[in-house]
């Protein structure tokens, strides 16, 4: 006997947790919008102009900036598979879960991984990092992430990137959580190799991982002595499709409704202004540390270099993480996000990007949470 599958009507949540937030009316309607062919004349317009968007979310002139056709997950391999081969010597530095991610593809990519640690919660200390590019005078790249989500700290992406150029090395930086939302400035900083997501503070939905390089971090890649071990994720064939003007190759085909929307979200924020963004996430986040106060709760994190759009919070003692994240989600279809590794169990971790944020939001979420912690 057949099975019937009924139509599928997700529930309208508020996403306050590590990612996906909150996609806009605007983008999903774009989502929504006639599938072109990708290659059609209409839709290669369309791509000039994301580049174009993303190169001012970026601040950057980088030729080779572009979508992945995938998440933020992809971005990194990118970026990776494309710079390290077998042999080179990276620094990587690890302050939570996503630098170890950093850590791992080196070593999958045959690269010789170092590796810079610092104590979750806490910023990759420039010391450190001097301290490991002394005793590797050969390291070719060092990489980092500017906005570590699963701590909720920001690292001095700008101080970094200057450290690693004094000692002739390439950088290459995870802007999953940052882009659109915190300071973030390429050419001015120096990064050489940068990846981000589309679902977090540009808050397009899931599935896309803009990128870009430079013109050093191209030539390292021109230079290569052995093929891209990954055939997708090849710079030089994907640019074929990226970066050819109105003659396009065949690469793959683009998720083409995916690229509407992530052209719609780069619109919006180009619309408000990029500073603007950075200073709404900011307030936003000032707004709900002072909440959280009120209710007897604390960020586990530093101010000095607190994430604005993830906030790390502590859970306090005798409250049971998963049954308060359970009545947010079944009480009030509110989603906060879990600790992950050293950090389970011990934060939540309360997202305010994109389009989620907002003051309504952050009232909401209080509120929410007040009233399930009096709950007992």
């Amino acid at each position: 006997m057949s099975q019937e599958f009924s139509v599928f009507n997700p529930p309208k949540r508020t996403l306050m947790g590590p990612g996906p937030s909150d996609v806009s009316p605007a983008v999903l309607n774009a989502l929504s919008k006639p599938t072109l062919g990708h290659l059609d004349p209409q839709f290669v317009s369309l791509m000039d102009d994301v580049k174009s968007l993303l190169q001012y979310a970026f601040k950057t002139k980088n030729t080779l900036t572009m979508p992945i056709s995938a998440p933020g997950s992809a971005g990194m391999e990118a970026c990776l598979a494309n710079l390290v081969e077998p042999g080179d010597k990276v620094i990587v530095c690890q302050n939570g879960v996503f630098g170890g991610r950093m850590y791992q593809n080196v070593i999958r990519c045959g690269g010789e991984a170092v590796l810079v640690e610092d104590p979750w919660g806490e910023q990759t200390k420039l010391d450190k990092l001097a301290s490991a590019l002394k005793a590797h005078p050969d390291a070719k790249i060092v990489a980092f992430v500017h906005a570590e989500t699963s701590t909720g700290v920001m690292n001095d992406a700008q101080a970094l990137c200057q450290l690693a150029r004094e000692h002739g090395c390439l950088t290459l930086v995870d802007a999953v959580t940052s882009l659109a939302g915190s300071e973030l400035r390429v050419d001015e900083w120096g990064i050489d190799a940068i990846y981000s997501g589309s679902q977090k503070c540009l808050s397009c939905v899931p599935g896309l991982s803009p990128i870009s390089f430079s013109e050093a971090a191209i030539e390292k890649i021109k230079g290569r002595k052995t093929p891209v071990q990954s055939w997708f994720l090849d710079m030089d064939l994907v640019m074929g499709y990226w970066g050819k003007g109105a003659q396009r190759a065949y690469h793959h085909t683009a998720p083409v409704n995916s690229i509407y929307a992530l052209y719609e979200s780069l619109r919006l924020v180009h619309q408000e202004g990029l500073e603007n963004a950075w200073n709404r996430h900011q307030q936003n986040h000032i707004k709900l540390k002072e909440g959280l106060a009120s209710i007897g709760l604390t960020l586990a994190v530093d101010e000095a270099y607190c994430l604005p759009q993830l906030n790390a919070v502590t859970i306090p003692e005798g409250v049971d993480d998963k049954v308060v994240r359970s009545a947010l989600l079944n009480d009030f279809n509110l989603e906060i996000g879990a600790g992950l590794g050293q950090f389970a169990g011990k934060v939540w971790r309360i997202g305010l990007m994109g389009h989620t944020s907002n003051e309504d939001n952050v009232n909401y979420c209080i509120n929410a949470l007040k009233t399930v912690l009096e709950r007992g």
